[in-house]
């Protein structure tokens, strides 16, 4: 099989090419290419739902391994961590593996961490089980976006895109719902129980299914380039994860010293990127491309508001309003249904009209619907207000992902797809790591502060929810500006 790179195969006469995106050609010509992009949606769902599922089983845990809440939060950090070390390698792997190879790695890693969490017979086993599973999801992401720039046309890569924006969006969005449903009827060890035959079945399904439509390249792993890379986004998602429970006094360690590690890391990490170029761990060379950079800042933006709102609402949802676990669930449930009904409609609406017309929009709602939050959540706020606001959150992220994603990496070159997919995956982790840090530590700071003068609990807990939505809304405001210079993808090439 020819390299995708300098395939000269004929474009499909019903398909012309188009010259908004580079890679416009008809790519490896695969069997079926619609089964296997439903087969590695449907895993990446799975394993990306993963990433938030836990936080609703923090009591359940904590009672029966006899652990504080400290501790049993590193279910989620763990987790966390190890998909910040791993999303910059992939970037490698998808470059020197055949696809097969990187997907069979990446769901016997899940499938074995699902198990191991099923069975954990004390904590400690369970965080393993979570770290085994963290190393399958790191490398779904990348492997499916990747796949897709390789075998879809560029003038349907947004309707294509929009598949993607349901897994990235929708499964953390509703991995709490699923978690409160599971835990109101059947303990914690159900999570992995359920997930499990379905991992084991999407492994043996892409063992026969998946082919290879890269061609792998014999590239040298540059080993200065992991360590730093290790140091530097475990780093900066350590000291962010932190920095919420360092405001209220629950953690011993100093939040800013991983930050300042992880920063100075990431620098000396950059540097040696630029210099190996072509040879580099993370080609960041992509920056070079300005639609790339303007839509990876949005997206950075976006992931910040969806994950500080999906820490901030249960919280507010249970300690403020007193709602029950599975209730909070559910309320947040039609928001992300809302993001996976409309990323589709979004994709094939970009691929028609582009992305300015999409993202601009979607930027306006999401910042009134923080503003909104800002200035209606309090200690008397109805269900259906709660509702009705995240809802049109979700609206405007939905208007945004797609567009982004598919601008973002639909103007690069071939030769990036993988470390384009790469970097938008890590940027994605320490923009969710930091929305989450900047929301909750507003939030403590604020309400502490309320109490300390006298304010009761609740009234105090939700004016550190009004606090931390406005900063929310301060940022998005600055997003809507931004978006204004997202272009449609055209053909850049980056220097070799």
């Amino acid at each position: 099989m020819s390299s995708p790179a300098t395939s000269t195969s004929p474009a499909s006469p019903t398909s012309p090419p188009t010259a908004d995106a580079p890679g416009a050609s008809r790519g490896p010509v695969v069997e079926r290419p619609g089964r296997l992009i439903a087969l590695l949606v449907g895993a990446a769902f799975v394993v990306i739902l993963n990433e938030t599922i836990m936080g609703v089983a923090l009591p359940q845990l904590m009672a029966e391994f006899g652990v504080t809440a400290a501790t049993a939060q590193w279910l989620t950090t763990a987790f966390l961590l190890t998909m910040a070390v791993v999303i910059p390698i992939s970037g490698f792997l998808l470059t020197r593996l055949p696809l097969r190879t990187v997907f069979v790695l990446a769901m016997s890693s899940f499938t074995l961490g699902t198990l191991t969490a099923a069975t954990a017979p004390v904590f400690e086993v369970l965080v393993a089980g979570r770290v085994i599973q963290a190393v399958g999801t790191a490398l779904m992401m990348p492997l499916l976006m990747t796949t897709i720039l390789t075998i879809v046309p560029a003038e349907r890569r947004g309707q294509m895109m929009g598949t993607i924006s349901i897994v990235i969006s929708v499964a953390p969005a509703v991995g709490p719902t699923i978690s409160g449903i599971v835990l109101d009827q059947l303990s914690w060890r159900w999570i992995f129980w359920l997930v499990l035959p379905i991992a084991v079945l999407a492994l043996a399904l892409g063992a026969t299914w998946v082919r290879n439509v890269t061609e792998p390249q014999r590239v040298p792993i540059d080993v200065p380039s992991v360590l730093l890379s290790a140091v530097a986004f475990s780093g900066l998602i350590y000291g962010l994860s932190s920095i919420g429970e360092a405001a209220a006094g629950e953690t011993p360690v100093a939040p800013w010293v991983p930050v300042a590690v992880g920063a100075v890391a990431l620098a000396l990490f950059v540097r040696r990127q630029l210099r190996l170029r072509s040879a580099a761990l993370l080609d960041l060379r992509a920056f070079g491309t300005p639609t790339f950079s303007v839509a990876v800042l949005l997206v950075a933006v976006s992931m910040m508001a969806l994950f500080g709102t999906l820490i901030l609402l249960p919280i507010y949802l249970q300690d403020v309003l007193g709602l029950s676990t599975l209730r909070t669930g559910l309320l947040l449930l039609p928001g992300g249904l809302t993001m996976g009904v409309l990323a589709p409609f979004v994709g094939r609406l970009f691929d028609r009209v582009g992305p300015r017309p999409l993202v601009a929009p979607g930027a306006a709602l999401a910042s009134v619907a923080l503003w909104l939050m800002a200035t209606n959540l309090d200690a008397q706020t109805t269900s259906g207000t709660v509702i009705a606001v995240h809802v049109l959150l979700s609206i405007g992220l939905a208007f945004m992902f797609t567009p982004l994603l598919t601008s973002a990496l639909g103007s690069l070159p071939q030769h990036l797809y993988s470390h384009g997919s790469a970097i938008v995956g890590t940027v994605q982790q320490v923009a969710g790591a930091a929305g989450t840090a900047l929301f909750v530590t507003v939030m403590t700071r604020q309400s502490t502060a309320a109490i300390s003068s006298g304010t009761n609990p609740v009234q105090g807990l939700a004016e550190g929810v009004h606090a931390a939505f406005l900063w929310g809304g301060v940022i998005s405001a600055a997003a809507v500006l931004v978006a204004l210079m997202v272009r449609r993808p055209r053909e850049v090439q980056v220097a070799g």
